[in-house]
Parts: structure tokens; C-alpha cells; sequence
């Protein structure tokens, strides 16, 4: 399990920078807390930020779930691939957010893969 908590721990700094982006752009435009609307690339690092937090809370027990239930190197690739994504996402969405899309896909297809996957493997292992 050590490959996926190397892989968590990756993702979760990953966030950090992502929030860090968040505070520079609330202070480069003018954002003063608690607001979280004003100028709008700051709303795209903001989403950005949001958007992970939303995926994490599915990220984090899958990838731990189909790491026990069914292989930690699969879960390993999976979880880099969703961290590929994430940046995808990222610059995509702070350039142009209508080109978000092939980012967001490449890392939310992954986190439904661990999370059923981690699903089915559990299933499987108590049934069996």
C-alpha cells in the first residue's frame, strides 16, 4: 500500500497548490474574503480549487479501496493518471473553460474506476 499512499499524498499536495493558486488570485484581483465571486480568473482558479475538494472526497476512499480489494500497482496508475488530469484540468479551466472537459474526464474516469472497482473487490472478497 505503500505506492498508494506515495500516490495520496501527491494529490493532496497537488490540492495544496491548487488552494495557494486560489489565494494568490484572490489577492492579484482584489477578492477580499469571504466573497468567492468578483473577477473572473479568479473565479476560475477558485472552481478550479472547488472541483478537486468535489473529487477528492471520492478520489481518496477509492483509490484506498481498490488498493486493498484488488491491486495497489492498477490503483497506483489510476490515481497518477487522475493527478495528469487534474493539471489538464487546471490550466484548461483557468486558460479557457470551455476546454476543461478533456482534463476533467481523464481524471474523474479514473476515480469511478477505483471507487466501483474498490466496490466490486469488496464484494467479491467477502462473498468468496
Amino acid at each position: 500500500m505503500e505506492l498508494v499512499a506515495i500516490v495520496v499524498c501527491l494529490a493532496l499536495l497537488e490540492f495544496a497548490v491548487f488552494a495557494y493558486n486560489t489565494g494568490q488570485a484572490r489577492g492579484k484581483y482584489g477578492v477580499e474574503a469571504p466573497a468567492t465571486t468578483g473577477h473572473p480568473n479568479f473565479e476560475r482558479h477558485f472552481r478550479v480549487q472547488q472541483n478537486t475538494i468535489e473529487q477528492l472526497v471520492m478520489f481518496l476512499p477509492g483509490i484506498f479501496l481498490f488498493g486493498t480489494y484488488v491491486d495497489v500497482r492498477v490503483a497506483a496508475v489510476l490515481g497518477i493518471i487522475y493527478i495528469i488530469g487534474r493539471i489538464w484540468y487546471a490550466w484548461a479551466y483557468v486558460q479557457d473553460p470551455g476546454k476543461r472537459t478533456p482534463g476533467f474526464l481523464t481524471s474523474v474516469v479514473p476515480v469511478w474506476i477505483l471507487v466501483l472497482g474498490g466496490l466490486i473487490g469488496a464484494i467479491r472478497t467477502n462473498l468468496c
